[in-house]
Formats: C-alpha cells, sequence, structure tokens
C-alpha cells in the first residue's frame, strides 16, 4: 500500500472484503452506495479509483462486479503459466478440473466431464476453487457471468441465502442465485428474461454441487449454466 487509507476508503475496502468473503464475488457500485450511504454509484466508483492508485484493489473496466483484491485477480486462461499450479499440493500438477457438459445422474467431477486443467492454483479464489465450471446462456448476465466465462466453484453442499450455487435438479445442472424460506428454495437467475426456479423440498429433488467463488473471462468452447 503506497499510502493509508482515509477513514471512508477503508470503510469501502472493508464492505468490498466482507461482500466477497460472503457470496465469493464483490459488489457493485450501487451496493457500495447503497450500503455506505453515498448518494449515487459515482461517489462508490470515486473511492474505488481512489483505493486502485494506492494498490489495495485493482479495477476490470466495463464489468459491473469488477473489483479484485491483489491476491485474488482473476485472468483471461491464456494468460496464465503453466508452471502456476507446480508447487501446489493441494492440486493434481495439471491444475483445476475444467469441467463442459454433464451427463445425466452422473458425478460432476466424472472423468468424461473434463474437457482439460487449467494451471491455476485453488487458492487463487476464496474459498479455494474446485472445479472450474463452463457457462452456458446469459441467465447470470447481470452479475457479469457471461456466456463462454468459466465460473471457480467451491464444492459444499452448505450454502447461504444471496449465495450463486451451481444445482442439480434430477438430470440438469444450473447456475443461480438461491433464496431459501422453509421447504421453498428459489433458484433466481440474474436476468429478467429468465423466470425463477422454484423447488418443494418435501416433493422435489434439490442437490448443491457447490458456490461460485469467481470468473474467469474467456474460457471457449461449450458452456454450461
Amino acid at each position: 500500500m503506497s499510502r493509508p487509507l482515509t477513514a471512508r476508503q477503508q470503510h469501502v475496502f472493508d464492505f468490498i472484503v466482507k461482500t466477497m468473503g460472503e457470496f465469493g464475488y464483490p459488489p457493485t457500485r450501487a451496493e457500495i452506495a447503497k450500503a455506505l450511504g453515498f448518494k449515487s454509484p459515482n461517489a462508490a466508483e470515486e473511492h474505488l479509483r481512489a483505493l486502485e492508485r494506492k494498490g489495495v484493489i485493482r479495477i476490470i473496466r466495463n464489468t459491473s462486479r469488477g473489483i479484485r483484491l491483489p491476491n485474488q485477480e482473476a485472468q483471461d486462461v491464456s494468460e496464465l503459466p503453466a508452471t502456476v499450479a507446480a508447487n501446489n499440493n493441494d492440486l493434481p500438477p495439471m491444475g483445476l478440473p475444467v469441467i463442459g457438459e454433464v451427463a445425466a445422474g452422473s458425478p460432476i467431477l466424472a472423468a468424461e466431464h473434463i474437457d482439460r486443467y487449467c494451471p491455476l492454483p485453488a487458492e487463487y479464489f476464496t474459498p479455494k476453487a474446485d472445479y472450474l465450471l463452463r457457462v452456458r446462456g446469459l441467465s447470470m448476465k447481470d452479475v457479469g457471468i457471461l456466456e463462454g466465462d468459466l465460473l471457480a466453484v467451491h464444492r459444499t453442499d452448505r450454502v447461504r441465502d444471496g449465495q450463486i450455487v451451481v444445482a442439480r435438479l434430477e438430470d440438469e445442472v444450473t447456475v443461480k442465485r438461491f433464496q431459501r424460506q422453509g421447504h421453498q428454495v428459489m433458484l433466481i437467475a440474474e436476468n429478467a428474461d429468465f423466470a425463477p426456479i422454484e423447488i418443494d423440498l418435501r416433493t422435489q429433488s434439490l442437490d448443491i454441487e457447490g458456490v461460485g467463488v469467481g470468473v474467469i473471462r474467456g474460457g471457449n468452447g461449450q458452456a454450461l449454466g
């Protein structure tokens, strides 16, 4: 850090860290403005630029959630060095598996689903990623998860309201925002063109395959989500 943060900048930075810790992705300018009482998202943008100048965050341009911490910067896959995972004991030498089309009823990490491996350490994300899932469609475009991206996923079946999850509904695997009230679960798209998926846990099956912890642009190939 080149210079100390002002009190207001520290509040913004703390909110970014808190949001990333709880949901696995950074807040939007509008969310920062609402949480911290700014008059407009432009005020939040000014504080973000100041934080970037001081070296505590990096801003990804033209992306609503384009905020990265120095140890969590998402890069295009093609920019990653081939040796980046060589000394990581939590990964096989080839890196994180990239999951493509998932066959009905089979485990998501089954060998036949793995298109290739990305030379990226699991700890590049917080919490650590277990695999990268190819994104298909635009149901989550309003949170910056786009066709062809790779969604970094932490394997867990423990999920909180508001988190973006990889969910299995009978034979379908989908990426949506999770919301639960009693026996009722809503899987909510971040695109007004898509209706929420409603599940009654008393009569319907729902399995959580993991939570999204980051996005890598430019995954290429067929996508899932």
